[in-house]
This record gives structure tokens, C-alpha cells and sequence, in this order.
């Protein structure tokens, strides 16, 4: 009698008993060596050169933190106490002043709206506009910013051509309004050489000729003594100049302004409404 099983039967067939497990395959041996030495040659090594850069990596994560933390709180943290009181000072008196435009405006806006008081904003608008055609005009004194020039003619040399170019120049530099020996300079003034002198307008003016301008004192001054200028023509007559700028002068002369003869306003068109 045999010591090894008999196979056992199955409808006439014999079944094999189960195999032990097959070997690994030399392809499947070289893979898990590939694998094993990935590993090896991964894992961390305590090396010189892998401590520094552990060291720097941390010391850089210190310092990002350490300037993050800084900016958050280098606005108003690190200021001084009275420091903080004049930022909220500022702030305070910031918000005073747009609270008071604020009701300045609405108080416009609610004038504006109201019936009764449109009225007397039209008056208010026609009067600024007649005092503001009237100083264009000459019509009525005014006052503010400017400067005094005073011309010295010795010599008896300066003439109306030079008067005129005066005249000028204080336009090109923004005089508003000008007088020259108690005469108002307005549109329509010009300048003559008569036997008696130097007439504006028809009325003689006599040497040293004073001329007020009102307007920004430091340009009017500066546009007197530019090169080739007033100052400059006078001194080559004989004469000399003086400038005064001045931070409030006043016009009193006015000027008789007569009723145009050929000139008439071009009438204004009706606005018609649309249906």
C-alpha cells in the first residue's frame, strides 16, 4: 500500500491536486529590485549638506512670517500716541468739513427746489452779473490783488504807442481791470499824441504816468520788467520804472458809457417747446 494519495475521481476524469505557488519570472524579479533601489536612493541621508538646508528652510520660513506679521501691524501699531491722536484729529475734522459741504449743498438744492426763494436766487444771480459786466465795462469800482506801475519821463520821450503797448502787456497778463492817471481803461480806450502831451480818450494826462492794475500781483510785476518790455523801452528813452505789486489796490475811476451807434444785439431766438 502506497503512502501517496490516490487522485481522486470526477465522472472518470482525474483532477490534479492544486500546485505549489509558480516562481517569480526574472522580469518580475528585476522590477521589485528597481523598486527597492528607488526607495533606497530617496530615503533622507543625514548628510552635512541636507542639515544646512533644513536649517535654511527654516530660518526662510521664519523670517516670512516675521515680515508678515510686521506689515499687518506697521500701520498703526507702531505709530506714537500723539501720533494717533493727530491722524484722528485729521479724520475728526475731515468729516466735520464734508458734513458742513454736505448741508451747504443741500441747503442750495433745497432753495433751488423751493418756489419761494427762486426768486430772490435770480436776483442774486443778476446782481453778480451786472458787478461783473460793470468792472468789464468800467462802470463801477473795483478791488483786489495787483500792482501800481509808475513811469518817469524826464525826458519828455515816452509817447502813446508806448502807453498802449503798457496797456497790452498788463492784458496779456491777466489784469482784470486798469486805470492809468485817474482815466478807467476799457474796451474801446485809446491813446493819442496831442499838442498838449499824451491824451486817453480824449483827455490829456500828464508825465509821471501811474498805471493800477488788478490782477495776480507777482505776473502783472514780473510781465513789466520781461526783456524788450515796458521797463526796458523806458530806460532806453531817458525814463525809468517803478513796480509795486501789492496785495489789495482799488479803481475808482468809471467810465461814461455811451450808447453804440451802428452796433445792435442779434436777438434771441424764442425756444420753442417740442410737442
Amino acid at each position: 500500500m502506497s503512502d501517496h494519495p490516490s487522485p481522486q475521481r470526477h465522472g472518470g476524469q482525474h483532477a490534479a491536486s492544486p500546485a505549489p505557488e509558480a516562481a517569480a519570472t526574472p522580469a518580475v524579479a528585476d522590477g521589485r529590485a528597481a523598486w527597492r533601489r528607488l526607495i533606497l536612493f530617496g530615503r533622507p541621508r543625514p548628510t552635512l549638506a541636507n542639515l544646512l538646508i533644513t536649517v535654511l528652510a527654516v530660518l526662510l520660513g521664519f523670517a516670512i512670517a516675521a515680515q508678515v506679521h510686521q506689515t499687518q501691524v506697521q500701520g498703526l501699531e507702531n505709530l506714537r500716541e500723539d501720533d494717533l491722536v493727530r491722524i484722528l484729529d485729521t479724520v475728526n475734522q475731515d468729516g466735520t468739513r464734508l458734513e458742513q459741504e454736505i448741508s451747504a449743498l443741500q441747503a442750495s438744492r433745497d432753495r433751488l427746489q423751493s418756489g419761494a426763494t427762486s426768486r430772490e436766487e435770480a436776483v442774486a444771480a443778476a446782481q453778480d452779473r451786472a458787478a461783473r459786466l460793470g468792472i468789464l465795462t468800467g462802470t463801477v469800482a473795483a478791488q483786489g490783488p495787483g500792482m501800481t506801475l509808475t513811469i518817469n519821463d524826464p525826458s519828455h520821450k515816452v509817447t502813446a504807442p508806448l502807453l498802449l503797448d503798457t496797456v497790452q502787456e498788463l492784458r496779456d497778463a491777466g489784469a482784470e481791470a486798469i486805470e492809468v492817471n485817474d482815466v478807467r481803461v476799457v474796451a474801446d480806450t485809446y491813446f493819442t499824441d496831442g499838442d498838449a502831451g499824451i491824451e486817453v480818450s480824449g483827455r490829456p494826462i500828464q508825465a509821471p504816468y501811474v498805471f493800477v492794475a488788478i490782477g495776480d500781483s507777482q505776473t502783472l510785476a514780473s510781465a513789466m520788467d520781461i526783456p524788450g518790455g515796458v521797463s526796458e523801452s523806458v530806460r532806453g528813452l531817458g525814463g525809468d520804472t517803478v513796480v509795486t505789486p501789492e496785495s489789495q489796490v482799488t479803481i475808482r475811476a468809471l467810465h461814461t458809457v455811451s450808447p453804440p451807434e451802428y452796433a445792435r444785439a442779434v436777438p434771441t431766438p424764442t425756444p420753442t417747446s417740442s410737442p
